[in-house]
């Protein structure tokens, strides 16, 4: 530890001497320098308030609206590109199920009942569950991807960090946005957007509609099931919003939102690495290729409310009151063996409903600023899945046999929080805050052998009528509560008007949970927790041309919460163990550079670097009963060492109007998809996107043309691996099922796309 933090402080000090030395640089610039602009302003609400970029000692990255309209950013896993040492990844088999990690911290599994470790924000309400959290930009303003733990504004779950996304407000004017978008793959997109006065400096009404749809990079080549839809990847998403604002005085505004999401896309296949023990299939020659028994339809059914009022007491203290509900639904087909068999089927359905409550405080004075808040989360996450091994079954003499677990984590949560910045003096300056949090959760949990097929509904395939009642009998029933304080402290130092320094402690944890896949009764895993130390500098140089964001920071990440497959008496057995198994540490840096070149060259850098490591993973031997440590088998998943992103964007002016070239090169380094044994490694690789668009002088009128992924780089974003190796022969030994799974899912191929906007 002492070697790594030495080589961070090393590094820092060089590039805080490099940055300081163009202090003398700037002086001697030439006049045409001198005059350009400098760099826009960039506000923040990553405090719970609004704020400049630079004066956040928070480790932040923020995409506005334009940018994201420049580089052609349609889904929010593509923020990942700008974001140092962070994964945002469309996960296995289902389109819309976010994989998230921030600095080696986040949550793999998306079974109901676990918990994250990044939290998803939509306008600062939490999304708890996964399902539906790969979020299509509709009526953006922007992007907030705020790393390390956020234990004390945002809570629990934020060990990793948090991904804020926030919708556009009222202008107060009457806005029309027409937004259509063709491209690759059969790509159709259209997208209308605006808002409207119903009472003048009143009531607002403010909607965005979307229809977006592509045809899918692959195909599933064999089914025995008929009228099946055979593309594979592709995309059929249907999206509102709707905004009612209404501003009572001038002090006071109550604003109403509602968004509804519907993905209709298929389930995705997966592509096949290892032949088939079972099927004389070969292995797809296309990643996006693969084979199924299952059906291939897909659904994700998203429903969401809010209501804030906020009042302004008075020029220096505001209140503001938010209340939400969601809820989803989404039925899902994943095959995991991908042979048109059905050796290891697994349909599911994800069935969660959640509502929140937070009150909070914002007051400043002269030399301090106060965020406060109490906050009720009241959260019930359902679920049913069958693991179909039927030709297992058929083996042992059985028309089929299925595994299925069901069950629901019934969650509620209370915190209040407080957080204050107190200026020493004009240059120092020292935050304290914390939140306490008390946490109760209930499980009920079914689980059992069925000698036949079974899906969890009527008609999951034509004329198949599921049994009454239950059908596996409760295994774990049981509840248990937990409560944490967890404060953060920092100190500022403002060099100058262009520099701040500061560091910071923090800390952060991870819900306790059941085990939702349990066989019988078992204890609860206790809570995960995050301590993080920050050193990081903001700073603005040559008159305000080249903006400098750096942060080091390191972290230890306690009582990890795993699961262990353990092996049973046969095939069947999908015996999963839960527990609080090993911590981990991490040391790295985060750093972001904006020069503005010239006034029409703006140059971006951002690079990630981390180093992670298990520090201690304690198992037991079910034989001895001996507790053993094996760390040396475990890796951070979803984690490369290094990440960076180059962009250039050059604006040409014309007499028909401004272009602007847009391009950016990402590297990722290489990364496993698996803690444990992991087989599934994922080379480092690079992506490369241009874009060009085009604004009319009247400003109404704008043509982009988007190429992403220029080189078709092929890059695992997931997979499953139900396989074992031979330790003598490197041979592979036949998993769950008895057939050789080992399956991955891949990011997008290259595409171009052209997309015409008109504002009226």
């Amino acid at each position: 530890m002492k070697t790594k933090t030495c080589k961070i402080s090393y590094l820092a000090l060089a590039i805080t001497t490099a940055l300081a030395s163009q202090s003398a640089f700037a002086a001697e610039q030439d006049e045409k320098a001198k005059e350009n602009t400098g760099l826009e302003r960039i506000e923040i609400t990553a405090r719970k308030a609004v704020e400049s970029l630079q004066e956040v000692p928070v480790a932040v990255t923020s995409i506005s609206a334009d940018e994201l309209v420049e580089k052609g950013i349609q889904v929010i896993t593509e923020v990942q590109q700008f974001s140092p040492n962070t994964t945002l990844q469309r996960s296995r088999g289902t389109n819309s199920t976010i994989t998230a990690f921030i600095r080696g911290v986040g949550q793999q599994d998306p079974l109901w009942g676990y918990e994250a470790g990044v939290g998803i924000y939509i306008n600062d309400v939490y999304m708890a569950r996964p399902q539906g959290a790969v979020l299509d930009l509709l009526d953006i303003e922007r992007v907030e991807v705020l790393r390390g733990p956020q234990g004390t504004l945002y809570g629990k779950n934020t060990i990793g960090g948090a991904i804020k996304y926030v919708t556009k407000e009222m202008s107060g004017d009457s806005e029309f946005n027409l937004q259509g978008t063709i491209g690759s793959y059969g790509q159709k997109d259209l997208k209308f957007t605006g808002q409207i006065p119903l009472i003048e400096d009143k009531l607002y009404l403010g909607f965005g509609l979307a229809t977006l749809n592509r045809d899918g990079f692959g195909e599933f080549l064999l089914s025995d099931l008929p009228g099946q839809d055979m593309e594979n990847y592709n995309k059929d998403v249907q999206a509102g919003r709707l905004t009612l604002e209404y501003h009572a005085s001038e002090d006071l505004l109550f604003s109403f939102d509602y968004d509804r999401t519907e993905d209709k896309s298929n389930s995705k296949g997966g592509y096949r690495l290892l032949p088939s023990v079972l099927t004389d299939a070969p292995v797809p020659d296309s990643v996006y290729d693969s084979y199924t028994s299952m059906p291939t339809w897909n659904k994700v059914e998203l429903e969401g409310w809010s209501f804030k009022a906020n009042w302004d007491v008075s020029d220096d203290t505001s209140l503001k009151y938010v209340y939400s509900a969601r809820e989803s639904y989404s039925p899902t087909n994943i095959d995991f063996d991908n042979t048109a068999l059905r050796i290891f089927d697994v349909p599911a359905v994800y069935d969660d409903e959640q509502k929140t409550h937070e009150l909070q405080l914002n007051n400043f004075g002269e030399d301090y600023k106060l965020v406060a808040g109490l906050y009720y989360y009241d959260g019930e996450s359902c679920g049913k899945f069958d693991a179909i091994l039927e030709e297992l079954g058929n083996a042992i003499g059985f028309p089929g046999l299925t595994r299925e677990v069901s069950g629901c984590s019934y969650s509620k949560s209370t915190a209040a929080y407080a957080q204050l910045t107190y200026d020493l003096s004009e240059q120092w300056s020292v935050t304290a805050g914390a939140r306490y949090t008390k946490d109760k959760k209930e499980a009920l949990v079914r689980n059992g052998l069925i000698f036949d097929t079974v899906y969890p509904e009527t008609n999951w395939v034509a004329g198949y009528i599921r049994p009454e009642g239950d059908l596996v009998p409760v295994v774990l029933d049981d509840n248990q509560d937990w409560s944490k304080f967890t404060p953060r402290i920092g100190l500022e130092y403002q060099a100058s008007d262009d520099i701040m320094f500061f560091t910071s402690f923090s800390q952060g944890f991870k819900s306790g949970t059941f085990n939702p896949r349990a066989t019988g009764p078992e204890p609860a895993a206790d809570p995960e927790q995050v301590d993080s130390i920050e050193l990081g500098m903001k700073s603005e140089w040559l008159d305000n041309k080249l903006r400098a964001n750096v942060t080091l920071f390191s972290l230890d990440h306690e009582d990890r919460q795993y699961i262990s497959v353990l092996p049973g008496e046969t095939d069947a057995d999908l015996n999963q163990r839960l527990g609080n198994i090993g911590s981990s540490e991490a040391n790295g840096i985060e750093s972001e550079f904006t020069y503005l070149a010239t006034d029409d060259l703006m140059l971006n850098l951002s690079i990630g670097y981390i180093d992670s490591d298990f520090s201690e993973v304690l198992d037991t031997d079910p034989d001895t009963g001996i507790t053993f440590d094996k760390s040396d088998r475990f890796t951070i998943s979803n984690t490369p060492k290094y990440t960076f992103n180059l962009g250039a964007n050059y604006t040409i002016e014309s007499s028909v109007g401004d272009f602007i070239v847009n391009g950016s090169y990402y590297y990722r380094d290489d990364y496993v998809l698996f803690e444990e044994d992991s087989l599934l490694t994922q080379d480092g690789y690079g992506i490369a996107n241009l874009s060009v668009s085009w604004y009319n002088n009247e400003g109404d009128l704008n043509v982009g043309l988007h190429v992403k992924n220029l080189t078709d780089e092929e890059y695992m974003v997931g997979g499953y691996q139900f396989v074992g190796v031979n330790p003598d022969d490197g041979s592979f030994i036949p998993g769950l099922g008895g057939d050789n799974t080992l399956i991955s899912y891949y990011g997008d191929p290259r595409s171009v796309s052209l997309t015409v906007s008109y504002q009226f």
